[in-house]
């Protein structure tokens, strides 16, 4: 059979690697930043654009999509063409992807320090950049699908079928999670209310994690380890179980974020039976990446790309294990809302993403530029450094998280809280938070080394932007005789993708559902009320600055969190709320009880000077809030919008409502002159929020106040 030659795409992958080192640096220098914030918190810069609330989800979102996002693709627009022996369907469509996705994390660099965010994690971006990364993802799966269809290798190797189901996931998750309706270009409120959205959220959030960090990765794995051990897969029957049981059983966990919540106690435990069984296709999956290196561990002592790789697989191991065992009740119950899920979550970011990163580029470039590695030394440098930097970021956050929780449950011998002032838990762990950015800084000084490295290895080569080859050309079987029962579907890419479909939708479909229909889910209460327009602004300002990442608003049935902050969270208190705003991460108290818990006066000084009020205090002060206006034009649109998403304010209530709101608005200002003489302006966005502040936790009767812990 004549042989055809055709060339593979380097030019693509080498614009996403650049693309995957200036996002990844940069994404690191932000984290940095905010971890020393909460040691330090002069390095706010009293600026309203790189408060730590403004600038942790700019963190989030440069890794998740900008650093880790264009390494994926590097990845996969290398790794397809090779696999598949063809060259990507359409180099218009490839660079369509690049520059598309690059403008996508540049609208997310603007807008999230302005402000502009849904508050929703990893989700935060909002409505016309949530409509671009759609069209950009369709347009990479245009590409992709079509490349498979042109292949000329039949088999469908195992780490295209992760890329499919990555492709045909993020889809379903970012589209249904994205549903919200528009207030003005860059505002919106989610289409979900309280327990619902708090549902969608996570089932999005923890298979975002599943379907951008996991399964794309795990493709790649599948590709670059055997690769650089230069050894087959370990089993091909492993890589079927691990690819079907992992896409199906991953999509039920989400709900374990939701433990000990407002949440359904059904969908609770069904998010726990699934998160324990996800442990076996897990574990497969490290499994058969450890055991392809048999044969050839003697090579980890000197090869750095497969010391990389092998911490990956095994960090990817670790976290795989730490999930389920975190979705257990009882140790829930301990680590939620600490440091200990920090702790996990960069156990997997740094070591399981940012480690197969770099042993992948360090495999990459040197064949895209025709040389060897300029420094194997360097590379074993980068290797023990940042492995350095993961224990140190990873080992303090673990002891930080048990003493939060120790601290926040112990009482004394007379059954009171023993540490009944938060700040107390705060101060104990800050070394914890110190050695965390020893750690991040000595994983940030090894990418530096990296990029040198390589920079060197393409100075010294020539880069090879279409790569010359050859392949037979795909000869279609009349019948085909033997072989596995599996084969026969990776000769049918289209039925593939749309059992993957089938297979990712079931599990959503079983948990949102029933709770979106079946009423007794959420139990109405008659006493809560739709927020008020002046409590609106200020929870969209709320909501603006980010003080979701430090605050959560719910209260759980424990006697150490109903002792602290009063009556446990109902489901029925959030059915108005226009996102959730639960939070996953308590850097400060819990504040779904804190309305009419301390005057007026005490939330203004608290906003403008958080040491005067609360000393020791890590949170960084506000002092635009005093000088900014309440934007007074937007508030028909708002409740025009939730109007449209059930929000029962009265036809033609959007015309009068700026009437109730400066009403509301004196009456505060009234009363903080009243109580500490202080004078200020009713418009004054520090109003707003001081309004919305009080109304928290205010809808239903809760317990008399027991103490002033929380400060």
């Amino acid at each position: 059979m004549e042989l055809e030659k055709f060339s593979y795409d380097n030019k693509i992958v080498k614009y996403f690697v650049i693309a995957t080192v200036i996002f990844g640096v940069v994404g690191m220098l932000v984290g940095l930043t905010a971890a020393i914030q909460l040691f330090y918190p002069v390095f706010n810069f009293d600026l309203p654009y790189t408060t730590f609330g403004r600038i942790r989800p700019l963190h989030t979102n440069a890794i998740i999509f900008a650093f880790v996002g264009n390494a994926m693709f590097a990845g996969v627009y290398y790794s397809m063409q090779r696999l598949l022996k063809t060259r990507m369907f359409s180099d218009a469509l490839s660079w369509i992807n690049f520059w598309g996705w690059q403008l996508i994390i540049l609208a997310a660099a603007i807008s999230l320090p302005l402000g502009m965010t849904t508050s929703k994690e990893y989700a935060e971006l909002e409505w016309p950049i949530d409509i671009a990364i759609a069209l950009i993802w369709v347009v990479f799966g245009i590409n992709m699908i079509g490349t498979i269809i042109k292949r000329r290798e039949k088999h469908m190797y195992v780490a295209i079928w992760f890329y499919i189901a990555t492709f045909v996931t993020v889809a379903v998750l970012h589209i249904v999670n994205s549903f919200e309706i528009p207030v003005s270009f860059m505002k919106s409120y989610s289409w979900y209310a309280g327990v619902q959205d708090a549902l969608v959220q996570w089932w999005y959030g923890h298979n975002a994690v599943a379907f951008f960090l996991t399964t794309p990765f795990l493709g790649l794995m599948y590709y670059f380890l055997p690769k650089a051990a230069n050894r087959p897969v370990y089993s091909y029957k492993l890589s079927i179980i691990h690819f079907w049981s992992l896409i199906f059983i991953y999509i039920w966990a989400g709900p374990h974020h939701l433990l000990y919540t407002s949440l359904p106690d059904w969908a609770q435990s069904l998010g726990v039976v699934f998160s324990i069984m996800l442990i076996a296709p897990s574990w497969g999956g490290m499994l058969n990446g450890l055991l392809t290196l048999r044969g050839a561990w003697d090579r980890v002592r000197e090869d750095p790309i497969l010391k990389f790789m092998v911490v990956a697989v095994t960090a990817y191991g670790m976290a795989t294990f730490e999930g389920p065992m975190l979705s257990l009740k009882n140790v829930n119950a301990i680590a939620h809302f600490t440091d200990w899920i920090v702790a996990h979550v960069h156990i997997g970011g740094l070591g399981w993403n940012g480690f197969l990163i770099f042993g992948m580029l360090y495999w990459m470039i040197p064949r895209m530029w025709g040389t060897k590695l300029y420094s194997v030394k360097l590379a074993n440098n980068h290797f023990w450094i940042g492995t350095l930097g993961i224990i140190f970021y990873a080992l303090p956050l673990y002891v930080a998280g048990i003493t939060q929780s120790l601290m926040w449950k112990e009482f004394n011998a007379e059954g009171f809280l023993e540490y009944k002032n938060f700040l107390e838990t705060v101060v104990q762990i800050l070394p914890m938070y110190m050695l965390r950015a020893i750690g991040g800084t000595l994983y940030l000084t090894g990418v530096f080394i990296m990029i040198y490295n390589l920079m060197k290895t393409a100075g010294q080569g020539s880069f090879i932007a279409n790569e010359e080859t050859e392949a037979a050309p795909l000869v279609k079987e009349v019948k085909h005789v033997g072989g596995h029962w599996h084969s026969v579907l990776e000769r049918k890419p289209i039925l593939f993708t749309v059992l993957t479909v089938i297979a990712i939708v079931i599990g959503g479909v079983i948990e949102m559902v029933p709770t979106f229909l079946i009423k007794s889910n959420v139990p109405t209460i008659e006493s809560v009320k739709p927020y008020t327009p002046l409590e609106l602004h200020g929870r969209d300002l709320y909501i603006r600055e980010g003080c979701v990442s430090c605050h959560s608003q719910m209260v759980r049935p424990f006697r150490s969190e109903t002792e602290r902050y009063g009556e446990y969270s109902k489901a029925g208190e959030f059915v108005y709320d226009h996102p959730f705003l639960w939070g996953s991460k308590r850097t400060g108290p819990d504040l779904h009880r804190v309305g009419a818990k301390y005057p007026d006066s005490w939330h203004y000084y608290h906003m403008l000077d958080p040491s005067s009020v609360s000393a020791g205090s890590i949170m960084p002060a506000y002092p635009w809030l005093f000088e900014s206006t309440i934007d007074k034009s937007q508030t028909a649109a708002m409740i025009n919008a939730l109007r449209t998403v059930g929000v029962p304010y009265e036809e033609g209530y959007d015309q009068t409502a700026n009437d109730d709101l400066d009403k509301q608005a004196k009456e505060i200002a009234a009363r903080l002159k009243a109580e500490d003489n202080i004078e200020v302006v009713p418009e004054t966005e520090i109003v707003a929020l001081i309004a919305y502040l009080q109304r928290l936790g205010t809808d239903i009767k809760v317990k008399p106040e027991q103490t002033t812990q929380n400060k």
